[in-house]
């Protein structure tokens, strides 16, 4: 799992989510980074109450905040600030567009602290901010498999090198499914627990299938044919066939794949030739969404046979 963290530098760039972020002062601690995605409106904190201040978190502040510092007496709030930013805090922003206290300028510039300014008002800001950096600072990693969108079941296909997992997908996107990601899937944990997959840039509608080579799945089969992520919903584990080993029968047992702490429905299908993987992938991701419909077959034929094994016919009863 990769570490993320995010600069402040990389926040005030960012054009995409609208923050409408400028500098104000502190320029030299735009370097500092975050790696928490909440934030703080440090009310109690201007009054020199800093227990539970978060330093780490980014320090919003808005109309209020400003209108207490500019009402106090400017000897007191110099004071307050001073000892606010004797913390190290990782970035203040002023909401609303207001234009913040000379002195608070001067402390989050000698001390190194960014103070950034929005024209947007709080509420809107820390909506926007805290979606930004959910989305920046949430745990990636990645998986040598590959992730196909089957009737809109995101599976994952698993298993080691050569088995035959991008045949299975090319077979799905030749069946009118969609390929996401091949050889390397780059997987994000979304709120509150969903991950999500999707190819490299480098990679992106590329599959490799041994004997032809690199083949473009969107140039060959268009647009329908390829995602650009999707929400894993499964994994698809594809195995040598051992004659040696006992394969569940009946399916009953729900086994788990954990992916980023999260935990996805994990199926293994063992490998042998006359067996059509393609269709058993398939079929599996219907049979996924009806127990998502609350019907599970495996259950539901042992709750049958368990309620024939304990009412006998007559003519079975023992003279």
């Amino acid at each position: 799992m990769n570490t993320i963290s995010l600069s402040i530098q990389d926040m005030l760039e960012d054009r995409e989510y609208g923050l409408d972020l400028t500098l104000l002062a502190g320029e030299t601690g735009l370097s500092h980074r975050l790696h928490s995605s909440r934030i703080q409106k440090p009310g109690l904190a201007l009054t020199g109450y800093t227990e539970h201040l978060h330093p780490d978190r980014l320090q919003v502040l808005g109309n209020t905040e400003i209108s207490y510092l500019q009402q106090l007496p400017e000897e007191q709030a110099i004071r307050f600030v001073a000892n606010l930013c004797s913390f190290p805090i990782s970035c203040f922003i002023v909401t609303k567009g207001l234009d913040p206290p000379w002195f608070l300028k001067l402390e989050a510039e000698k001390s190194s602290i960014p103070l950034l300014g929005t024209s947007l008002q709080s509420s809107t800001f820390i909506s926007l901010i805290t979606k930004f950096l959910e989305e920046r600072l949430l745990p990636t990693t990645n998986i040598h498999g590959v992730l196909v969108d089957v009737l809109g079941v995101g599976v994952l296909l698993l298993g080691k090198s050569g088995i035959g997992k991008s045949e299975c997908a090319l077979d799905l996107v030749i069946r009118g499914h969609r390929l996401v990601a091949d050889d390397v899937v780059y997987i994000k944990k979304k709120v509150p627990a969903a991950l999500a997959g999707q190819a490299g840039a480098a990679i992106q509608h590329l599959m490799e299938i041994r004997g032809l080579g690199i083949i473009n799945i969107k140039d060959l089969y268009g647009v329908s044919s390829i995602r650009e992520k999707k929400i894993i919903d499964m994994v698809i584990e594809l195995l040598e066939w051992d004659s040696t080993q006992e394969y569940d029968r009946l399916g009953i047992d729900d086994q788990r794949y954990t992916i980023l702490g999260v935990d996805l429905p994990h199926l293994k299908i063992p490998v042998r030739p006359g067996r059509n993987l393609t269709s058993i992938i398939e079929v599996a991701a219907r049979n996924h969404l009806l127990k998502g419909m609350g019907y599970h077959s495996a259950r539901e034929f042992q709750e049958k046979l368990l309620a024939r094994l304990e009412v006998r016919p007559l003519g079975d009863e023992v003279e």
